[in-house]
């Protein structure tokens, strides 16, 4: 989950911490139905498997973006540190952590 925007592990966060914080979680980020742009990167890029990990993946990818836009493949790597997957290989999430730092740049392109 994501505590006022940053990624937290959700099994070992008291509530009490919780308590008058921001919380998002994976089913927070898509809007009217719409999946989010980091979503939609990781269907995209075939980027989860089991769903393992695809949760604190996806919410791990939209911190770093909000802190990094253009993130590098070191970046993202060292971003997503300790996040877990057993099925991908990694290679699909940073082709879809690409993907969606492109989306967002496209997006916030035709917003200004």
């Amino acid at each position: 989950m994501l505590l006022d925007g940053r990624p937290v592990r959700s099994c070992i966060t008291p509530a009490r911490a919780a308590q008058d914080h921001k919380i998002t979680t994976i089913e927070g980020l898509s809007e009217g139905g719409a999946l989010h742009p980091v979503q939609q990167a990781f269907v995209e890029e075939s980027a989860m498997q089991c769903g393992y990990c695809t949760a604190g993946m996806v919410l791990g990818t939209v911190a770093l973006l909000a802190a990094n836009p253009k993130p590098t493949d070191a970046q993202i790597v060292e971003g997503l540190n300790g996040h877990l997957c057993r099925c991908s290989g990694y290679q699909r999430i940073v082709a879809a952590v690409h993907h969606a730092a492109a989306a967002s740049a496209a997006r916030a392109g035709k917003k200004g």
